[in-house]
């Protein structure tokens, strides 16, 4: 007797779920195939990323995270504590330096929980890039150049995220 594999009716939206689940994995860290959380991953385990961030990312995660942000490199790079001179030296070498490497996943974050609040990377980047009253007036990815500023922006985010009044 030949068994047929029943057809389960999806409902519409299940393709584009999928999708933006992806997309979010994506910018958990990084993004696209050469990210640390890119759909093509073997594995999206903390542990991973943590191993990654020791050894350096690629620099292309730095240029991916400029294009998300949409900002120029030597401004990001400032933003990042990155001098120029480093800069074009990690360029050469592909490789950012595991300090480097962790204030870039660090941005990746907001950006990311930018965007499950904002509902879009272009809102969630114009968000991140203007002066916040809940911030006392400072601009996000200037407080983030710490990591306890970071927690503050993401905080902000929470509260912005559950309604509450900042």
């Amino acid at each position: 007797m030949k068994t047929t594999k029943k057809k389960v009716p999806t409902w519409s939206g299940e393709k584009h779920a999928k999708s933006v689940v992806r997309e979010h994995a994506r910018h958990a860290y990084g993004s696209k195939s050469t990210a640390l959380l890119s759909p093509k991953a073997k594995s999206f385990a903390p542990a991973d990323v943590i191993q990654r961030v020791a050894k350096g990312l690629p620099f292309s995660e730095l240029e991916m995270l400029r294009s998300e942000i949409d900002e120029p490199l030597d401004s990001l790079a400032r933003r990042l504590s990155i001098s120029r001179s480093t800069l074009q030296r990690r360029r050469t070498e592909h490789r950012l330096s595991p300090q480097e490497s962790d204030r870039v996943v660090r941005f990746w974050r907001l950006l990311q929980h930018a965007t499950k609040v904002f509902g879009d990377v272009a809102r969630a980047r114009q968000w991140l890039k203007f002066p916040q009253r809940g911030l006392g007036a400072a601009v996000p990815l200037d407080y983030a150049s710490t990591e306890v500023g970071a927690r503050e922006v993401e905080n902000l985010l929470g509260r912005i995220d559950y309604g509450v009044y900042s």
